[in-house]
């Protein structure tokens, strides 16, 4: 595998990971800038209008049509937080042309040419999207705001996400807000749109068996011409200056059976290389089935369904999460914080450490078995403060040693423990 980068205009960015273990090139295009209120839900919005159709495909329909006459490729968006920015996501599947029956194929240009228009020629009539589509994905959107408690751990986490930031950037959902849908029309939509692919970072990556001559094509593919130079104001993930907040807890009632704990925690690190030290702390923290959380508060405690936590690298951040029985919330939260007290005095062994690290370098040497894992890995090297390879990845998490770990785990402070659980009964 070898991976190039190159400017095509100022803020605008090709990625090329060339590898021949696919027998499919994988096209994607993010589109990123920072996360704001007022812009949020604008955001979500034309992510789901773009996909409905384009000037020269402008139906879901034909663009499914247009897919299949390209041996089956395949089409799919969608929209991410990451850090403090806010990603439009577009990936388009074909095959190589290596395996095409015809001579000379040009099924990689092609469809980097049908991505990008569904991206940057919008079906527009009289100045403004299409005010079917945009009525009918503001319904959609609707829906999936209205239903983030159906999934109640989900539902947990952004919450106990949204009081750790509150009024802040990172606290906002990614989908935006119905308030804000019913205020935006097509046209305002539309300016919008104009506004965000003029100062948004755009990054293409291409992967698959390809050569040097997707650059050309991308350099003169009429859409990427008409993009001017840019200077967005996407934000780089840093060692946030993280003030020491006071613990607190927020307890909501909700129609659940099912207790749900989060407890977000905020790493204070010292310097860059402390986030790959932070990575290993989690796994034996609670990121694997081997870990303390797992084994103390699932196995021998008895006291939860799941168990176990997520680094954020992004925001230097870990959340334990935990699906329990509401009336063991108290013990099971005296169980966690003991775990956290244990890995501060260093209580676990250099055998479970190097098991550790050895499971953590498996998936690691994985990024490039999937392609979109591959994708991600570069994207989310791109949003980073430093940038390395696979093999470097894979040496920094060798190097990890107790002491370090020991030495991060005492920088963590528990900045909001969130528990919802069922309503409680009237005396």
């Amino acid at each position: 595998m070898q991976y190039i980068e190159k400017q095509i205009k100022k803020g605008i960015k090709l990625h090329l990971i060339k590898t021949e273990k696919f027998k499919t090139n994988l096209i994607a295009v993010f589109l990123t800038l920072p996360m704001a209120r007022k812009e949020v839900t604008k955001n979500a919005l034309i992510s789901a209008v773009l996909r409905r159709g384009c000037k020269n495909i402008p139906t879901s329909t034909q663009i499914s049509q247009e897919l299949e006459e390209m041996y089956g490729a395949s089409f799919d968006n969608g929209i991410d937080k990451i850090g403090d920015n806010h990603v439009l996501k577009f990936y388009l599947e074909s095959i190589n042309d290596n395996y095409l029956p015809e001579k000379n194929g040009k099924m990689l240009e092609i469809s980097i040419e049908k991505l990008l228009e569904i991206i940057f020629e919008p079906l527009i009539e009289d100045g403004k999207f299409k005010e079917e589509y945009v009525q009918q994905e503001k319904e959609n959107i609707k829906r999936i705001i209205a239903g983030k408690a159906d999934n109640k751990a989900s539902y947990a986490y952004d919450r106990c996400i949204e009081e750790m930031y509150k009024n802040k950037p990172y606290g906002l959902y990614k989908y935006g807000y119905t308030e804000d849908l019913e205020k935006i029309t097509a046209k305002e939509l539309y300016d919008y749109y104009l506004q965000l692919i003029s100062k948004c970072k755009i990054d293409i990556i291409i992967s698959g068996n390809i050569n040097d001559e997707v650059i050309k094509i991308v350099q003169e593919n009429e859409n990427i011409k008409k993009l001017e130079d840019r200077e967005p104001q996407f934000i780089k993930s840093s060692l946030e200056d993280k003030a020491e907040v006071k613990e607190k807890e927020i307890i909501e009632e909700m129609d659940v059976t099912q207790g749900k704990i989060v407890i977000g925690m905020d790493l204070h690190l010292k310097n860059k290389e402390q986030k790959y030290i932070a990575l290993v702390y989690n796994a034996i923290l609670g990121g694997s089935a081997n870990s303390k959380l797992f084994q103390e508060v699932r196995e021998k405690a008895s006291l939860a369904y799941t168990a176990g936590s997520i680094y954020i690298r992004y925001k230097s951040n870990v959340f334990i999460k935990c699906g329990i029985e509401i009336k063991n919330y108290s013990q099971a939260i005296d169980i966690i914080k003991k775990q956290l007290e244990d890995m501060k005095k260093g209580d676990f062994s250099e055998e479970e450490l190097q098991n550790i690290k050895k499971g953590i370098i498996s998936t690691i040497k994985s990024i490039d078995d999937e392609q979109d894992t591959e994708v991600t890995y570069f994207f989310g090297q791109e949003l980073s403060i430093q940038k390395i390879t696979i093999d470097e990845y894979i040496k920094k998490i060798e190097n990890v040693t107790k002491e370090q770990i020991i030495e991060v785990a005492n920088t963590v402070t528990i900045n909001t423990i969130y528990f919802l659980r069922n309503f409680r009964k009237e005396d």
